[in-house]
C-alpha cells in the first residue's frame, strides 16, 4: 500500500485519536496532497461573515501557515530581518523572533524572502527562508537550532535562482529534506529534526539549458512499490526519485523538456497518489502521470500519460478519489479548473471561472468534497469536487487583499493569509 509520510512517523501514532483534524503540519496538509481532513468548512463569507477574527501580520511574506497544538505559525520579512511568529487560535500573537537577515524577494507582490512554508512535527516548527536561514524552535519559542545552508555548503555561495526561492522543507520518517535546483550545484540534503546535524547530501545533475536548470518546487515524499521510503524531486526538466535514507537517485523521467527551451524553470510541485506521480511542466503545458517504481531512466516504460490540453505553471494540483484536480492559470486559459481521471488523464468535467485581471498562484485544497480555489486578489471561489460537471457552489471576498498563500484547514476552521492579514473563517 502506498502512503503518504508528510507527518513524521514517530507522530502517526499520536494523532490515531482523530486530532490530526486540527494538524495543517505543512504547506500541502496533513496528507501531502492537498486534501484536508475534518468537515463542516465554512462555504461563504465575506468581510462583514464568517470571520472569528483577524491578525495583522508583521511584514511581509507568502509562506502558508503551519497549525499544530492549537498554535498556528508563520513567516515573513521586516526591517531587513527574517520573522517567526507563532499566535493562538484566537488570534492573538504568543511570540515573534528575529531569525537571520533577511534576502528580500524580486517579483513585486508575488516573491518576498519569505515564501518557503514552516513545518511542525507536533513539538517544533522548522522555518526556510530565501536567505538560507533555517532552523528549529520548540513551541515555546525557544531557539533549538540555527544554520544557513549557503554558509554551510562552501560551492553554493550565493542564492542563484533568477526568481524567488520558493521551494518548502518536507519530513521524511527520520529528517527534514530541502532541495536546491539553480544554475550551479543542485542537491538534495536531510537534516537531523533534532540539532540540525546534516545526514546526507546528493547532488542532482541534469542537462537541464539555462533558466530551466532553474525549479521553485516543493518535493515529494511517499513509497515505492517496494515500500521503500522515497523522495520525489521536479525540476530542472526531470522527475528524479530519491533513497529516503541517503538520497541517492533510483529512477527518473525526463527530460520533460526534449526541445531544449532555455525557459522552461518549473514552480507548480509535483503530487503522488496510489503509486502514481502527477508532474506539472512546461511553464503549464504538459501533465505527466508516471507509475512509481523501477530503476535508471523508465520515461519509456513508466509514464501513463501526459495530457497538453491542461496543466498549471504555478499551482500545485490537488488529488482524491482517483480524480485530479488541476487549476489552470496561463494566459487564455486563466481560472479554468479540469477534473481528470487520475488513470488515463481523460476529462471528467471542465469550468471556467469568471475571467479576471488578476491570476492564481495558491493551491487548490480539497476539503469535505469541496475544491477550495484563491485568486490573487483574496477572492476564494468553492467548486463541488464530487459531481460530474463543474459546479460552483460560491465565490467569497474580503476586502481584495493580495495573495498567493495556500489556505489552511484545520478542524472545521479556515485560515486565510493575505499579504496584511490573517483571517479564521467559520460558520
Amino acid at each position: 500500500m502506498f502512503r503518504f509520510l508528510s507527518i513524521p512517523v514517530f507522530l502517526i501514532a499520536s494523532l490515531s485519536d482523530g486530532s490530526h483534524a486540527a494538524e495543517w503540519p505543512s504547506w500541502r496538509g496533513p496528507n501531502g496532497n492537498g486534501v484536508a481532513n475534518g468537515s463542516g468548512y465554512a462555504t461563504e463569507w465575506s468581510a462583514d461573515s464568517n470571520i472569528t477574527w483577524k491578525h495583522a501580520i508583521t511584514g511581509i511574506g507568502a509562506s502558508t501557515p503551519a497549525v499544530t497544538n492549537g498554535r498556528i505559525f508563520y513567516t515573513s520579512t521586516h526591517n531587513g530581518k527574517n520573522l517567526v511568529t507563532c499566535i493562538g487560535m484566537d488570534g492573538k500573537q504568543i511570540w515573534q523572533h528575529n531569525f537571520g537577515k533577511s534576502l528580500e524577494g524580486k517579483q513585486g507582490k508575488d516573491g518576498t524572502g519569505a515564501n518557503p512554508s514552516p513545518l511542525t512535527d507536533g513539538e517544533r516548527v522548522f522555518v526556510y527562508f530565501k536567505s538560507g536561514d533555517f532552523g528549529c524552535f520548540n513551541l515555546a519559542g525557544d531557539l533549538v537550532w540555527q544554520t544557513n545552508v549557503f554558509d554551510r555548503f562552501a560551492e553554493v555561495t550565493t542564492e542563484t535562482l533568477w526568481w524567488d526561492l520558493g521551494t518548502s522543507p518536507v519530513f521524511t520518517s527520520n529528517a527534514i529534506v530541502i532541495t536546491m535546483m539553480h544554475t550551479g550545484p543542485s542537491y538534495l540534503a536531510a537534516f537531523n529534526p533534532a540539532d540540525g546535524e546534516l545526514l546526507w547530501k546528493h547532488d542532482r545533475k541534469t542537462d537541464a539549458p539555462r533558466e530551466a536548470a532553474q525549479s521553485y518546487t516543493t518535493p515529494v515524499v511517499t513509497t515505492n512499490p517496494d515500500g521503500k521510503e522515497v523522495i520525489v524531486v521536479t525540476g530542472a526538466d526531470y522527475v528524479t526519485c530519491h533513497d529516503a535514507s541517503d538520497g541517492a537517485e533510483l529512477w527518473r523521467v525526463g527530460s520533460l523538456n526534449p526541445e531544449h527551451n532555455e525557459y522552461f524553470r518549473s514552480i507548480s510541485s509535483s503530487v503522488a497518489t496510489d503509486g502514481i506521480v502527477i508532474a506539472p511542466y512546461a511553464r503549464g503545458g504538459t501533465l505527466t502521470a508516471i507509475k512509481m517504481g523501477g530503476t535508471g531512466n523508465v520515461t519509456d516504460s513508466h509514464v501513463l500519460w501526459t495530457n497538453k490540453g491542461t496543466s498549471a505553471d504555478v499551482p500545485t494540483p490537488t488529488v482524491a478519489n482517483a480524480r485530479v484536480f488541476v487549476l489552470r492559470d496561463v494566459k487564455n486559459d486563466r481560472g479554468t479548473i479540469d477534473c481528470l481521471d487520475l488513470k488515463t488523464g481523460k476529462t471528467i468535467w471542465s469550468g471556467q471561472l469568471e475571467k479576471h485581471r488578476m491570476t492564481f498562484r495558491a493551491s487548490p485544497i480539497l476539503a469535505d468534497g469541496k475544491l477550495y480555489v484563491t485568486r490573487q486578489d483574496g477572492a476564494v471561489f468553492v467548486i463541488d469536487a464530487m459531481a460530474d460537471e463543474f459546479k460552483v457552489i460560491s465565490k467569497n471576498e474580503i476586502g481584495g487583499e493580495h495573495t498567493v498563500a495556500t489556505p489552511v484547514f484545520v478542524d472545521g476552521k479556515i485560515l486565510l493569509r493575505t499579504q496584511e492579514h490573517i483571517y479564521l473563517i467559520a460558520e
